[in-house]
């Protein structure tokens, strides 16, 4: 997984409002079955019920990984990614669900989708092809600092929906043939074995699974070479959208991060980009964020950046990271991570020295 760049030099784009919501539409109807009502966190985020229903809404990594983390608190599941990967239809990735059921073989169809990821929601970073004999479908982790429980909700949800998936579109005895988890060994590990149906390892150096040879090049039952050059032309569209959103907001992004602890103007902003304040506020808008969202994405990023570093003091965080006081500093890391400044150092720091992996496991 390639290292995520320095938030000191520019930024990491996990606040970038790029990602379609469908993981946290199916989580909202997952908790539900546990009597946990999604909506107070949700609005903590800036997304309200209206804006949940929209085709045309995108959430930003942090957004995202708050709403989950809360999820599995309320709910107590350590398994919870994998019931919400499970209750996803093919529906729920669009387009790009409806052109893999129009791929030739099972391997195009993966290969579409790791191609076309950025349009399905993802919030983990694939990959898949050839490592020796064995065709290897790769789910890696694009935040090095994620909490652990959302990291280990990912990883679930993310297998967990493309053997789903491929089950619907494929066949219903689809299993892989192997699949590794970089986390520790869950208490409960039936809900794996009944899902997957094959060898599990956890504690493995990467997330990974093989696909078994045999169904690699089977003919997808659904193919259609016409609806498939159909249905990539309009995916490259939208990948060209999405590319000029992100360009975006990572300028936007890169330019608070240089300028902290002051902020640029909106007004400023908008006369760097040749644009009225209107203007800019609708491309925005268009993204699924604002400049405020955007600035406290930015000053979240070096604060947890600057918590590393165990010489500064919280006051000088709090002025590095564009805080008025510590008092403003306190406030901004509960809301984000619902504990203390101090507590989120320690959290780091730990993790840092190595303590805070897990033992490794494994079940066959």
């Amino acid at each position: 997984m390639p290292e995520a760049p320095d938030p000191e030099n520019g930024t990491t784009r996990s606040t970038s409002a790029t990602i379609s919501p469908n993981i946290l539409r199916y989580l909202g109807q997952v908790t539900t079955e546990y009597g946990v009502d999604l909506g107070p966190e949700l609005t903590q985020v800036g997304l309200t019920e209206n804006l949940m229903r929209s085709a045309a809404l995108r959430v930003s990594y942090r957004q995202g990984s708050a709403v989950i983390r809360r999820a599995v608190e309320l709910t107590g599941d350590e398994t919870l990614g994998l019931r919400v990967g499970a209750a996803q239809h093919l529906t729920a990735w669009g387009l790009l669900g409806f052109a893999m059921l129009a791929a030739d073989t099972l391997q195009m169809a993966i290969e579409t989708g790791v191609r076309f990821q950025n349009v399905s929601g993802a919030m983990t970073v694939w990959s898949a092809g050839r490592e020796g004999p064995d065709y290897v479908v790769r789910a890696d982790l694009p935040d090095p600092v994620l909490d652990p429980n959302v990291a280990v909700f990912l990883v679930e949800e993310a297998f967990s929906s493309v053997v789903t998936l491929g089950r619907l579109a494929a066949g219903a005895d689809l299993a892989p043939q192997d699949v590794r988890f970089a986390f520790p060994a869950p208490h409960h590990v039936r809900p794996f074995h009944d899902l997957f149906r094959c060898p599990l390892h956890f504690g493995a150096a990467r997330n990974r699974m093989v696909v078994p040879q045999a169904w690699i090049n089977r003919p997808m039952p659904g193919r259609d070479p016409v609806t498939y050059a159909s249905i990539l032309e309009l995916l490259e569209a939208q990948m060209a959208s999405r590319r000029r959103q992100q360009d975006l907001l990572e300028v936007l992004e890169i330019s608070v991060a240089q300028s902290l602890p002051d902020v640029p103007s909106f007004a400023e902003q908008a006369r760097r980009h040749a644009s009225s304040e209107r203007t800019l506020r609708r491309r925005l808008a268009d993204c699924g964020t604002s400049y405020e969202a955007i600035v406290e994405g930015v000053r979240r990023e070096r604060v947890e950046h600057l918590l590393h570093r165990p010489h500064l003091t919280l006051r000088e965080v709090a002025r590095q990271a564009g805080f008025s006081d510590e008092r403003a500093l306190r406030r901004a890391v509960r809301r984000w991570h619902g504990m203390a400044p101090l507590q989120l150092r320690e959290g780091f720091l730990s993790g840092d020295s190595g303590n805070s992996s897990g033992p490794s496991g494994v079940r066959s």
